[in-house]
């Protein structure tokens, strides 16, 4: 399932998506960073999707740490896999992990995943997302937007019958 990315039209291979992040955050900014994996946990992406949606990021001694993740134990793995739910070290530059340490800092803001996926050069990446958490008539405008849009949808693909 190659499909092009948004950014730079590359190809792109999504193993998992955060869909519910979007509903309960605005994200203001994306960054995109590697992940430090065994063998076996890659092989495990290959065979099948992870579990992202209860997972989090944090920033520990200048270090990012990808909270949460479930990657299932490698089929063929016996005694090389490792434990499906440990803290995962996120790879970004020094940089980033600066600003997004002082970003952090504000209330209300965090740092969640919205993407795992391979990319061209067949390395696991993770699109993460700094986002502020949404209020409870955020979330209801934007399902109202999204219904209305469907009816809108809907109606024009009528109407060119």
């Amino acid at each position: 399932m190659a499909q092009k990315d948004a950014k730079g039209g590359r190809n792109i291979r999504v193993i998992a998506k955060n869909r519910s992040a979007r509903h309960e955050y605005f994200i203001d900014e994306t960054f995109e960073a590697g992940l430090v994996l065994t063998g076996t946990e890659v092989r495990s992406l290959r065979e099948r999707a992870c579990q992202i949606t209860d997972a989090f990021c944090l920033i520990r001694g200048r270090e990012a740490w990808l909270h949460g993740v479930h990657i299932h134990p490698y089929s063929h793995g016996t005694v090389w896999n490792v434990d499906p739910d440990r803290k995962r070290k996120l790879l970004l530059h020094k940089s980033q992990i600066d600003y997004l340490d002082s970003k952090l800092r504000a209330k209300g803001v965090a740092l969640v995943p919205l993407e795992l996926f391979f990319d061209e050069h067949n390395r696991v990446k993770l699109t993460i997302g700094l986002g502020r958490g949404k209020k409870l008539y955020d979330k209801r405008d934007d399902m109202a937007r999204r219904d209305t849009d469907r009816e809108i949808q809907r109606a024009l693909k009528e109407r060119n019958r």
